[in-house]
């Protein structure tokens, strides 16, 4: 079908309902038909993400109906026990996601396969631990996670808790697209879905032994106990999912002198406290920093609508509030483990963390100076998570700490996605370990690691592109930078330039090539002489091109000014392709 079949599709047939025809109809602009119609909202590898609205590549219940559907002919495939195994739903606070995950639920109920849905808002990792917990073949967490209130998502999960791998997404996709047709796609009715026992409700079941292990990752629980209620905590779970769980596990360890933002504490869809419901921005932060100088809190920490990625601000020594970026939260989190473990000797021989590529080289340098291996990986948790479970099934190596830095973080075995609950805790332990044993504050740790390893400062801008004109603009600038030989930026040298959707590396002194062995992807990576790095890839979740800075120096203000420079220079050279 072509846009204008499509649009009449939609806004004529009664299979879709009426506010869906009349939303349709009200439109007068021939570009907004074609945005909403041009394409079908991608299924990418972990699943959708888009706009709620009406048409095709916008979210909304019909375009959920369709993707369930090739969800649940994939879960048929593994034949009756897959479909006994069945499917766990979690939903976060925005604007349809109930109704949203009950389609889902629904819609798999029809084909024969079980749902789990939990009662009420969950936490992405949760969902993780549910899967795993009970050996459903599947998951799905409806969310949009940090994006604005107009987004929502659908995220699949398979059974070891991970995100969707490659080659099932693929298969799902194909299930997807090989239906051209919108219609019939019906849910079951919930009492009849109810009563077949194709529809569970859940929910404390799971909270319990999630909690259970979340505690048992503390280092110092006796600590904990005696001295968690000196620490002061400030905690926002911007209107989402993070609330009862991240509250529930720092009162059981013993953080009792924890304040919640009560502006924040409820689940709100429109986000109206805040610009973003985004832990990685200042804004984020602007009422739990009042009630942080009310109460002289020594740490504030807030985790986005679906309770996977953590955003914290520290008191600094001026007695001002700081917000880390997450690769100094993922730097921390990795010095604390690794350093704790090695002094109560329970580091394992084959220690490894898990990192991105578009995080921090010093927590590789952290991680060498505990012998402990590092495996770095694609940008996307998903990744960490498969290196995690391929450690785990080949025996070479045991998962310490993962991190990427977009503000994600996960520690155990249990869960196979970021954790804001576990970075929660963990943060919270460290900061009181090193306040009640060493009479230091993060701030100090972290400003002690720069002074052993050298000052890395790093940074990121993002390019809004929105619509097919925006498409075509990132893919100009990915062509451009991936054709053109760059020696240096901001006058350092570039030791490599590695392309991974190419799959080759560089080196920019000898003119060498060598193969990367991770997979296919449209990233580009610039490798500074003496450590650092920039680099270039398009958002997977939105509309964007995204530029990740890094550097490191002996000092803070050469570092700051080594950044200054190589931000311009990129950002001119950006601005010159998209003149042309």
């Amino acid at each position: 079908m072509n846009i204008q079949e499509r649009y009449r599709l939609w806004s004529e047939n009664p299979y879709f309902d009426e506010e869906t025809r009349q939303e349709l109809k009200q439109i007068s602009d021939p570009q907004e038909i074609e945005e909403r119609f041009y394409m079908d909202l991608e299924f990418g590898t972990g699943g959708l993400r888009g706009i709620m609205a009406a048409g095709t590549n916008r979210m909304n219940k019909y375009v959920i109906r369709k993707a369930t559907q090739g969800l649940a002919e994939c879960v048929c495939d593994h034949g009756a026990e897959g479909m006994k195994r069945g499917v766990v739903i979690a939903y976060d606070s925005r604007k349809y996601s109930t109704e949203f995950a009950l389609e889902a639920a629904l819609v798999l109920a029809r084909n024969g396969v079980k749902a789990y849905l939990f009662e009420a808002l969950r936490p992405t990792p949760e969902l993780s631990y549910a899967v795993r917990q009970l050996h459903a073949l599947s998951g799905i967490v409806v969310t949009a996670s940090h994006n604005s209130k107009a987004y929502n998502g659908f995220k699949v999960y398979w059974e070891d808790g991970g995100q969707v791998p490659p080659l099932k997404a693929d298969q799902i996709l194909a299930r997807i697209e090989a239906r051209e047709n919108w219609l019939g796609l019906e849910p079951m009715p919930i009492e009849q879905a109810k009563t077949s026992g194709l529809l569970e409700i859940i929910g404390e079941e799971i909270d319990h032994p999630y909690l259970a292990n979340v505690l048992k990752l503390a280092l110092h629980p006796d600590l904990n106990l005696k001295k968690g209620a000196e620490l002061q905590i400030i905690y926002t779970p911007l209107h989402g999912a993070g609330n009862i769980l991240v509250r529930r596990a720092l009162a059981e360890l013993g953080f009792s002198s924890v304040t919640v933002v009560p502006e924040q504490e409820f689940p709100d869809p429109e986000f109206t406290t805040v610009p973003y419901p985004n832990p990685e921005i200042p804004a984020t932060f602007e009422l739990a920093r009042k009630y942080g100088t009310q109460m002289q809190a020594d740490l504030l920490l807030a985790t986005d609508p679906d309770g996977d990625r953590l955003g914290v601000v520290l008191r600094d020594p001026k007695g001002d509030f700081t917000q880390l970026t997450g690769n100094q939260i993922g730097v921390l989190l990795t010095y604390y483990i690794l350093s704790q473990k090695k002094a109560l000797g329970i580091l394992p021989e084959n220690a490894t963390i898990i990192k991105t590529v578009a995080s921090t080289d010093l927590a590789d340098e952290v991680a060498r100076y505990f012998n402990v291996r590092v495996e770095n990986v694609l940008t996307g948790f998903k990744f960490i998570a498969e290196k995690e479970k391929e450690m785990e099934e080949g025996g070479w190596g045991t998962f310490q700490f993962g991190f990427e830095e977009s503000y994600g973080y996960l520690a155990g075995d249990f869960v196979r996605d970021k954790d804001a609950i576990i970075a929660s805790v963990l943060l919270a332990e460290a900061a009181l370990y090193y306040q009640q044993m060493e009479g230091r504050s993060l701030f100090d740790v972290l400003e002690s690691i720069y002074k052993q390893f050298g000052y890395y400062l790093d940074d990121q801008e993002s390019l809004a592109l929105e619509g097919i004109q925006g498409k075509e603009e990132i893919a100009k600038i990915m062509s451009s930078l991936r054709h053109e030989e760059i020696h240096d930026l901001g006058g350092i040298n570039i030791e490599r330039f590695d392309d991974y959707d190419q799959t080759l590396g560089k080196d920019m002194s000898t003119g060498l090539t060598y193969s990367l062995t991770l997979p296919r992807s449209n990233v580009l990576r610039y490798s500074f002489n003496g450590g650092g790095f920039v680099m270039v890839r398009p958002s997977g979740t939105e509309p964007k091109i995204k530029f990740y800075f890094s550097v490191k120096s002996d000092t803070l203000s050469e570092a700051e000014d080594t950044l200054r420079t190589i931000k311009a220079d990129v950002m001119q050279r950006i601005a010159r392709i998209r003149s042309v």
